[in-house]
């Protein structure tokens, strides 16, 4: 769809939320591997202009779970639950109107952007309480109620990922090595919560002062609490970054402020062993991202640029394993 007929679509769908509307500025946003982004104000007839973000299904995406309506139920029961998050405009199951499923939800400002977050100035009042945000925010995430919200999947992330790389056919001995340690040392699961399945900085939105927003549900499922906290602390959302915490903090304060919130005490070598299957989730993610490109179902540099990334996990993998 072209972007001026995007934007008049865009109209038709935002006038039943907000009434007449005359969308402006519309423009695509980099990043986002399984959906678009496009940035834009909405005009009123009296001259406010609310500032919006639309995220639309990219064709070909691999993505579980219940689709753009159960994101939209879960974002309205997360904000209900405390999680800080970008309030609920519109949104869309199916391709029409605007040629594929969809949000609108309000533009925050802030930044989302990890180098910057970890490397500038003004945001190091943030990177010293960062962590206990993060802590408090998943207290409220895993605080929704499981029923809250129909067509979140109960997932068995090992036997998921070990089916997808069985059917991908691609030999990755790390990854071996890396099942055969999971399945051997699995942790018993004690509670079972909604999980955001992607909480991690570049899906944070953080201000001077810290923790904004929690972005991007897509991921989102039913399973083990302890699954978030291990892939906060994935070397790859490090970003380079010394803390093991999203590159911006330490485990103890995230483990602190999570038991604070919540009032559940978690032990690092359950975090540990879920941070080594998410460094395993990833890897194999990124061989499924190249895959929708090589196959064609969606052509994309990024999603080639990220297959790329598969070694980098191999190597985080070896460092992780006993």
């Amino acid at each position: 769809m072209e972007p001026a007929a995007l934007a008049s679509a865009l109209s038709d769908v935002l006038a039943d939320a907000l009434g007449p509307v005359t969308v402006e500025g519309l423009r695509r946003l980099s990043g986002g591997a399984s959906r678009e982004t496009w940035s834009f104000d909405g005009r009123m007839p009296d001259a406010t202009v609310v500032p919006l973000v639309l995220q639309r299904e990219r064709p070909g995406a691999v993505r579980p779970g219940g689709g753009m309506a159960t994101e939209a139920a879960l974002l309205r029961a997360a904000a209900r639950a405390g999680v800080p998050v970008a309030g609920l405009v519109a949104s869309g199951a199916d391709a029409e109107p605007l040629g594929a499923p969809f949000l609108v939800l309000e533009r925050l400002a802030g930044e989302t952007i990890a180098r910057k977050i970890l490397r500038d100035p003004q945001y190091e009042p943030a990177r010293a309480v960062l962590a206990e945000q993060c802590g408090r925010a998943l207290a409220a995430v895993h605080a929704i109620p499981v029923d809250a919200v129909a067509g979140l999947e109960e997932q068995d992330q090992l036997g998921q990922y070990r089916a997808v790389l069985d059917a991908l056919g691609a030999p990755h001995p790390a990854f071996e090595l890396a099942f055969r340690w999971l399945e051997a040392n699995r942790p018993p699961s004690h509670r079972t919560t909604v999980v955001h399945g992607d909480f991690r900085i570049g899906n944070l939105v953080v201000g001077p002062e810290g923790l904004r927003a929690v972005l991007d549900w897509e991921l989102a499922h039913v399973g083990d609490p302890v699954e978030d906290l291990g892939w906060l602390c994935v070397r790859a959302w490090r970003f380079g970054g010394p803390g093991r915490v999203g590159g911006f903090g330490s485990l103890e304060a995230l483990l602190g402020s999570y038991e604070a919130a919540s009032g559940v005490a978690v032990d690092p070598e359950v975090v540990r062993w879920w941070e080594t299957l998410g460094t395993l989730k990833w890897g194999i993610m990124c061989i499924m991202q190249a895959n929708a490109h090589l196959t064609g179902l969606s052509r994309s540099v990024e999603l080639a640029a990220i297959g790329r990334r598969v070694c980098e996990n191999e190597h985080d993998l070896v460092l992780l394993l006993p």
